[in-house]
Formats: structure tokens, sequence, C-alpha cells
């Protein structure tokens, strides 16, 4: 193990002395977040990037293992909505004074959970909406602002988030779909670094059929 330290994915701050990144599941506090082991954050804070999340709030937002999100990155949830099937959209049973009882969830826009798969890395100021589901390592581009699903190892950016290209191959894609290394345990991960890190996707390629058989 590098430094004689083992990888932990419970420890708040994995790098010595530097407090401006942070493993993010040891941090969580509401349940309705839920985040895979080794998914970090660029900042010391995680739960201030998802907005509009409430004790009421129906939706989830389900983060996977090994996600890199930088800073300035918002999951904008559910509950941002305002009632759009009536002439105003305007939020008057939230504030002082004015007269109306809240809508029922019948009559406000929800798209469901929002989630993020696993080695998915997450550009900064990037901003994802609610419902969307982003796939196994997807590379999400700086200051998009993503509104549809993103397949898997897909890379998309923009605004609105618009596909620029798929990573790999279909083969190569369908290969680590099915590998998942992610799911794999810590020293196994450690041995499968020189793959995992390999620029030679024809060798990768050749080694995943192998473990794979």
């Amino acid at each position: 193990m590098k430094d004689g330290k083992r990888p932990d994915p419970n420890v708040i701050h994995p790098i010595a002395g530097y407090d401006r990144e942070i493993y993010v599941k040891p941090t969580i506090q509401n349940p309705n977040v839920m985040v895979g082991d080794f998914t970090y954050i660029a900042d010391s804070d995680f739960e201030h990037h998802v907005t509009h999340f409430y004790p009421w709030s129906r939706d989830r937002l389900i983060i996977g293992k090994f996600c890199q999100i930088a800073s300035g990155v918002e999951f904008v949830m559910n509950d941002a909505n305002h009632q759009m099937n009536a002439v105003s959209t305007f939020p008057f049973y939230t504030l002082e004074g004015w007269e109306m009882k809240p809508p029922g969830p019948q009559d406000m826009p929800f798209k469901g959970d929002t989630v993020i798969g696993n080695d998915v890395w997450i550009g900064q100021n990037a901003v994802i909406l609610p419902g969307v589901h982003i796939g196994d390592g997807a590379i999400i581009g700086a200051s998009s602002v993503v509104g549809s699903d993103v397949a898997p190892y897909t890379i998309v950016a923009g605004n609105p988030a618009k596909v620029l290209r798929k990573r790999f191959s279909d083969e190569l894609i369908a290969l680590l779909l099915r590998f998942q290394w992610w799911e794999k345990s810590v020293d196994e991960i450690n041995r499968l670094i020189p793959v995992l890190t390999c620029s030679d996707l024809k060798k990768v390629e050749d080694e995943l059929r192998k473990q794979l058989n």
C-alpha cells in the first residue's frame, strides 16, 4: 500500500494535510442521499451542493462508487420545480400572507430520483437537473447543464449538455460494464490499477476478456 496506508472509504480527508477534497460517503447526513465508497468532491462540504432538497422531498440522490466531483457542481432536486399546469408559476403557498394551499403532488413536476453511476467524472460548475440518470464511466464537461440521461462511458458537454462521443468502442464498453471493477475489493483494485490506467485500449480489452472467461 502507498506510504504504508490502506485506502479507507470511511475517512473524510484522503489527502494528508488538505481539507478541500473529501470522501463524500462518511459526511452524509440526509438519509435520502446515498453515495458509494471512494467517491470524492473537491470541496470540504458535499451536501450544500445538493439544492432544493427538503425533509418532505420525495426524491433521492444516488451516487455510485469512485466518482470524481469537481468544485462548484450542483445537484438540483425536484422541489426546485414550480407548478406548470396553471396560469401562474408563482409559488404563493410558500410565502407569508397568500391564501393558497400547497398544490397536490399530481400538480407538481416530478422526474424521480437522480442517479449517478460508478466512476463518473463531473466537471467544475456542472449542474445536474432532477431525475437525470448518468451511466457508469461517463464524463460531464465543465459548466454543463445535464437535463437528460447520459449513457455509460459517454462524454457530454454544453448547455444543454449534448453527446460529444463515446469514450470507447461498444465492445470495450460492454466488457467494462460486465467487469464492474468498482465492485472488487481494495486489494483486487490495487492489482488492477495497471489495467485501469493503461492507454493501450486493445491490451485492456484483451485483459478484460481473459479475466471474464
